[in-house]
Parts: structure tokens; C-alpha cells; sequence
């Protein structure tokens, strides 16, 4: 955890609690960095994403970095009445994902079949492809391949319901390709609204 910022202690106003099986932490957006874990329903104040990661800091001006797609959000007032649903909570982006991937995949097995591809070919064209959709009634439970999700939305909202692997290492700044922990793990915390940034902070690239 970083030194406390008596300006952030004066200023914080919680935006997310830590999940109720408490939250693991780590110094610097890297897995190998780990830290104190934050404790069960812990408030804390998201100020920076990077990718997977999420910076917060605490009542007492601790800040650290975890798993931001695990932090529950605090209820925020609601929307004007009629206004567009925010970036991250719309369920139609990763819909369209998902459906363009199934297009891809079906337009390949009708090639396999008219025998327009052999068996090495269709293996090539479909390498790498991850889709996953569970439709119950108004529920909807949604693989997200890009941050290796799973989302659950009732058509009105998206929020992440687990988790595949710890969070990325932090993509650099520069562009450069990040690597990825694996742990095998899946975590799912408990049904809650999407991460959100404090007003005024700018997302990070890669960040949905």
C-alpha cells in the first residue's frame, strides 16, 4: 500500500465496497506484488482503472491495487429518466461480440460441411475462438473472451458475475502486450452493479 495522501482522506467518498469474501491486494498492478488483502465490505474509493486492475483508496488514505472487476458498487442516485445507459453497464457492446463470433464460427462449419475446408483449415479459422451465452427467461449470462468474464445482465444492466484468472498484468503505457497470471481460479463475487470511476477521472486504455 502506498503512503497516505491527507488530501485523499479529506476528499474520500466511497464508490465500491470490497466484496464480501474480502478483496486480495498488491502494490503495484502485478501479480507478484501482493499486499495486505483488504478486508469484507471494506469502502474504498476507485480513482484509477488499468485494465483489469483497479487503484482505491481507503477511509484512512491507504490506497492499493486489486481486482477491479470484482468491486461492488455503491448505489449511485439513478439516471435522469430517459438517459442512455453508461459505457459499461449497456449489455449490448459484448451482445454484439458475441454475436459476430457466432457468425464467425457458423460461417466456418458451413464451409467444413460443403467441404470448402478441410479439417487443418477449419481448426486454423476457429483457433483461439471463446463465446459462451446462457439465456434464462430476462437473464443473460455472457462470456467476455476479451477480459475473460463472465457477465450477467436482466437486459438492463451488465455487471460481472466471475471471473476466470487474477487480473492481467497492467498493460504498459506505452502499448506494449501484457502477459497474464493464471490460477485456474474462478471467483464470483455476489450480484452487483459494474466498477465505476469517481467523476473526473479518465479510463485507461483497454478498459470497458
Amino acid at each position: 500500500m502506498t503512503t497516505p495522501d491527507p488530501a485523499t482522506i479529506d476528499d474520500f467518498r466511497p464508490t465500491h465496497v470490497v466484496p464480501p469474501d474480502g478483496l486480495p491486494a498488491w502494490e503495484t498492478p502485478d501479480p507478484s506484488r501482493p499486499t495486505v488483502p483488504l478486508d469484507a465490505l471494506l469502502p474504498v474509493q476507485l480513482v484509477e482503472r488499468l485494465g483489469d486492475w483497479g487503484r482505491v483508496v481507503c477511509a484512512n488514505g491507504w490506497a492499493a491495487w486489486v481486482d477491479g472487476r470484482l468491486l461492488v458498487a455503491v448505489p449511485q442516485p439513478p439516471s435522469a429518466e430517459g438517459g442512455s445507459l453508461t459505457r459499461t453497464a449497456d449489455p449490448r457492446p459484448l451482445l454484439a461480440l458475441v454475436e459476430q463470433a457466432l457468425t464467425r464460427y457458423r460461417s466456418a462449419v458451413e464451409d467444413l460441411a460443403a467441404g470448402r475446408l478441410d479439417g487443418a483449415s477449419f481448426r486454423g479459422i476457429t483457433r483461439g475462438q471463446r463465446m459462451g451465452v446462457i439465456v434464462d427467461g430476462e437473464s443473460l449470462w455472457l462470456y467476455d473472451a476479451e477480459h475473460e468474464r463472465w457477465a450477467y445482465t436482466d437486459g438492463r444492466r451488465l455487471s460481472t458475475y466471475a471471473v476466470a484468472d487474477e487480473p492481467a498484468v497492467a498493460p504498459k503505457r506505452n502499448g506494449g502486450v501484457p502477459g497474464r497470471a493464471r490460477t485456474g481460479v474462478v471467483r464470483a463475487p455476489d450480484d452487483h452493479e459494474p466498477t465505476r470511476l469517481v467523476p473526473g477521472v479518465t479510463d485507461e486504455p483497454g478498459d470497458r
